[in-house]
């Protein structure tokens, strides 16, 4: 292989006498060796790419499970927050009910718990705008129930709705739980709703009993026995009821909650609340839970329940219950930062595969491509100097000592290149004296040449004056023939007017017909040769006259049947001699490719624009599609200075030549078209000069040489 790069000593020329080359490749320089790079490059972006997707999804997980993580500490303290929002509550509904006496105003302490747990929870800078509403919602309800004039039961409502309020994070929780999180989303979230609903119903029992009532002594009249009752006003006992059917409620709503508890939460959750909420303070809570709130009334010797003893047992109870809430909650919560644990884990373990694979993907694009630029600056280097070389018979052929892959066999086409040089090298000199013996045998070759082109000078000058004295001879020819015809037919004419016998009269009608049609191809050889020799009339000619002294032209002039024409529609006088030789034409072209037995129509029409359109219609085989196109084509793009004799097989033919001339003459359009029934019908429509309104009388005839004509 090349080890060394060439040095370069300034811009290479090229030798001079070499022939410019064709430029290879557009748009500025670029090396092979960038778009490598770049294609590494967008491997490595496509396995990054590819792999970004995992990546992000793990992130996500990573970022859903810490924000689990904070909602679940949120929560917590929310829900003790709640629970010390609940003992206040329970307090201030007492103390309400009671008529707010002094002796049983709520203690400092509650509250100061309940603000301070408050302001813990206002340090939260990402708490929810509603949850910041709630608590900034509960000292107005504390400075309203102490020093307003609300009642037990509203003051009891108000301070639900802050704690329902307070609820909603468990709730929230539930929702945001993913199904990887573990099942019985929703359990906690019905046992809180179990937890508040059962220290609602401990706080209405005791405001209900908490209310005053009288105490009076009645003596039975039947046993003459003593009795205590007590009696209440009509407000007190009205107010009394209201919190005990809403302690009733409250205790049916947290009955629901624990059989939806019990049934959605894992076997484990249940059976650690279970192991929790039991003993005799629970048993003496149902027992109390029972009797009370059976119906949405007080009895009257419910009254005298002992508030101290319902207070401790429901307590008790309430506060295990909330005691297997919270330590399920911590375990939800332990639960859950494990889960980001784990997330943050397969993030890291994706990270790591995907930073494996990219470096895999990267080295592995890098080496192959090494394996192109070496080979292929070898190869550049190789080829540069073999082509900067003037001689190449000095120049060594490339070394290349790589695979055998591509490269190798550009190289071994190169090195066959650089061998043909040096042979044709060689062989130049031997053929320098050829190439000087070529030069001599060109010069004489062109001075052969010239003569040839002045030979062929000549022969044209020769054979246009041939062609001039040949027309010219057609035209004398042409002038002679017709002058004995005239005679020939004023001869038949005056035969015709002395003689009485009928057969004999036809017989030299027969002879005028003839003369008259050896008259028409007389005029064709007028103007093959391009001459003019036309009869000027004084006025314009009746279009029906000129129509019938072309009809008088032709050998079948009996098969021509004359439909409608314009009426009142003349030929100008100049223009009547070469219409009527044009229908003539026409005419005998449809005559003798048509049956013998079918006629040949001729009609016309006069268009809105003031043109004349004539129509010969015949019914014979017609022509194909294509020779019908190039007819037309001739027709319409005639060329006067063509001759006839450059007409062939496809040509126009000597009667479609002599209507091309004429029509090209006068500015007569003339076009073949195919008729549906068969056939071909020959239309010719004359420009407005041509049909001008006569001025005059018309003649008898349109020309004097139309003695007999056969309509």
């Amino acid at each position: 292989m090349q080890k060394k790069r060439p040095r370069r000593t300034g811009r290479q020329t090229a030798p001079e006498g070499t022939v410019p080359q064709t430029p290879v490749g557009t748009g500025r320089p670029t090396h092979v060796r960038t778009r490598l790079i770049v294609a590494v490059a967008v491997v490595a972006a496509a396995v990054a790419g590819a792999g970004a997707p995992a990546l992000l999804t793990a992130s996500q997980d990573v970022s859903d499970s810490q924000e689990l993580v904070t909602l679940a500490a949120r929560t917590q303290d929310a829900l003790t927050l709640a629970h010390s929002l609940a003992d206040e509550r329970d307090e201030v509904t007492s103390y309400i009910a009671a008529g707010r006496p002094k002796s049983k105003a709520p203690a400092e302490d509650r509250s100061a718990r309940v603000d301070r747990q408050v302001e813990e929870l206002r340090a939260d800078t990402d708490a929810p705008a509603d949850l910041r509403t709630a608590l900034d919602g509960i000292e107005p309800i504390r400075r309203a129930a102490l020093t307003g004039k609300t009642t037990a039961l509203q003051t009891h409502q108000a301070y639900s709705a802050t704690i329902t309020a307070l609820h909603r994070l468990a709730e929230q929780l539930a929702e945001q739980l993913p199904p990887r999180a573990g099942s019985g989303a929703y359990a906690l979230a019905e046992l809180d709703s179990a937890v508040q609903q059962s220290a609602a119903a401990r706080g209405l029992l005791l405001a209900a009993l908490n209310i005053p009532s009288r105490t009076q002594t009645v003596i039975d009249p039947a046993t003459g026995l003593p009795s205590t009752s007590a009696t209440s006003s009509e407000a007190d006992r009205k107010q009394r009821d209201a919190l005990t059917a809403a302690a009733q409620q409250a205790r049916l709503r947290a009955d629901a909650a624990l059989a939806d508890f019990h049934e959605t939460a894992p076997k484990a959750a249940v059976t650690s609340y279970d192991s929790t909420v039991t003993g005799p303070e629970v048993n003496s809570a149902d027992k109390y839970l029972a009797a009370l709130t059976d119906q949405p009334t007080l009895a009257d010797s419910e009254l005298t329940t002992s508030t101290k003893k319902l207070d401790a047992a429901l307590s008790a109870r309430v506060d295990l219950m909330r005691g297997a809430e919270s330590a399920l909650y911590d375990r939800r919560t332990k639960d859950l930062e494990k889960l980001r644990d784990d997330d943050v884990t397969a993030l890291e373990i994706r990270v790591a595969v995907l930073g494996a694979l990219l470096l895999v993907a990267i080295g592995i694009a890098t080496a192959m491509a090494r394996t192109l630029t070496r080979p292929l600056s070898v190869l550049r280097r190789g080829s540069a100097r073999l082509a900067g070389s003037e001689d190449p018979t000095t120049q060594e052929p490339i070394a290349f000592t790589g695979r055998n892959d591509e490269f190798a066999q550009v190289v071994r086409s190169v090195n066959a290149l650089h061998a043909h040089a040096v042979a044709l090298h060689e062989r130049v000199a031997t053929l320098e004296a050829d190439r000087k013996h070529l030069v001599g045998q060109r010069q004489k070759m062109a001075d052969a040449r010239e003569e040839l082109r002045a030979e062929l000078a000549d022969s044209a000058a020769q054979l246009e004056r041939l062609r001039t004295s040949i027309g010219s001879t057609f035209v004398n020819l042409a002038l002679r023939t017709l002058g004995l015809v005239e005679r020939q037919l004023a001869v038949i004419e005056g035969l015709e007017e002395r003689e009485q016998d009928p057969d004999r009269l036809s017989t030299l009608f027969k002879l005028d017909h003839f003369a008259t049609v050896m008259r028409r191809h007389s005029e064709n050889l007028l103007v093959l040769a391009g001459t003019e020799h036309v009869q000027q009339h004084p006025g314009p000619v009746p279009l029906v006259d000129v129509v019938r002294a072309a009809v008088s032209e032709i050998e079948r002039y009996e098969r021509v049947r004359i439909a409608a024409l314009p009426p009142h529609a003349h030929v100008a006088g100049f223009a009547a001699d070469d219409l009527s030789h044009l229908l003539a034409e026409l005419m005998e072209n449809a005559t003798s490719f048509s049956p013998p037995d079918l006629p040949v129509e001729v009609s016309g029409w006069l268009l809105e624009s003031g043109e004349v359109m004539l129509s010969v219609q015949d019914e014979g085989i017609g022509v194909t599609e294509d020779r019908l196109a190039r007819l037309n084509a001739r027709l319409t793009d005639f060329d006067p200075e063509s001759l006839y004799d450059q007409e062939g097989d496809d040509g126009l033919g000597l009667g479609l030549y002599v209507v091309a001339r004429l029509a090209h003459r006068h500015g007569v359009r003339v076009q073949l078209r195919e008729q549906k029934q068969g056939g071909i019908a020959a239309v010719v429509v004359l420009p407005p000069p041509m049909s001008p309104s006569p001025h005059s009388p018309s003649p008898k005839r349109a020309r004097s040489r139309r003695s007999k004509s056969p309509a």
